[in-house]
């Protein structure tokens, strides 16, 4: 273990209890945050969660599951998003999707979740925060579009993508496309399929022992060399380096 882990480490078991992160994230109401055991039940929600919900408090969440206090098919949706991040490990970033609210109010989110560890390394549960996309009521039919698109990059990163097929699957052109992604991610459409694949990379990098000239053609690149030129650019040191700092512990 590195010396800044070993600092984290002694920092954190020295607290009483889980920092008090959802009352942070009290204060910020356009953001929900949530913590949920392996079972699904949500720890710890923020008042933005609980009052959307329609609870009198974010204690009246504790234990229940997303299925339980969000409308069919979204509770589903959401659990089954969850369980995915359980099996494989690895969380979710810039997952563009719909939120219904207390009174049947809809509204466009970007939500990010990540694994929570157990001391002993087992995953135990997801953490998670969901950002408001404020915009007016003529871009409502824009997300639902780009939704589309941006799942599309996420989950096909390794074929060759081309922006105007992205921009036709959201039935735009290549440059509202690209404005939509700027306004959303602050980068280009270009930079933020970059984006996704070195953060795929980095994810493979960190915890698998693939080679690295596999890691790259599975993350969209057709050679090594290209991949560990643009993945130098993006995050300053070359992927055996990466690899190295981040299974130094």
């Amino acid at each position: 273990m590195n010396p800044a882990d070993r600092l984290r480490r002694s920092f954190f078991e020295s607290l009483d209890g889980m920092p008090p992160v959802d009352n942070l994230f009290d204060a910020v109401p356009d953001i929900v945050f949530f913590i949920k055991d392996a079972q699904g039940r949500y720890m710890a929600v923020n008042e933005t969660l609980a009052t959307r919900c329609g609870l009198p408090n974010k204690e009246s969440a504790i234990g229940l599951t997303a299925e339980e206090l969000f409308p069919p098919p979204l509770g589903e949706g959401f659990a089954a998003q969850d369980q995915e991040i359980l099996k494989k490990g690895h969380g979710i970033r810039d997952h563009l999707e719909l939120h219904l609210y207390a009174g049947g109010r809809r509204g466009w989110c970007l939500t990010f979740k990540e694994p929570v560890k157990a001391k002993d390394g087992r995953i135990t549960g997801v953490c998670g925060i969901s950002r408001d996309l404020h915009g007016a009521r003529d871009r409502q039919e824009d997300f639902a579009a780009m939704s589309k698109a941006i799942d599309h990059i996420h989950r096909h990163f390794e074929e060759p993508l081309r922006l105007p097929q992205l921009a036709e699957m959201a039935g735009l052109s290549v440059y509202q496309f690209d404005q939509r992604i700027r306004s959303l991610f602050h980068v280009t459409a270009g930079q933020y399929l970059v984006k996704v694949r070195i953060d795929a990379a980095c994810e493979r990098l960190s915890r698998t022992n693939e080679v690295i000239a596999q890691i790259a053609l599975s993350c969209g690149y057709s050679d090594q060399s290209a991949f560990s030129r643009q993945f130098k650019q993006a995050v300053g040191i070359s992927p055996l380096a990466y690899r190295k700092k981040m299974q130094a512990g």
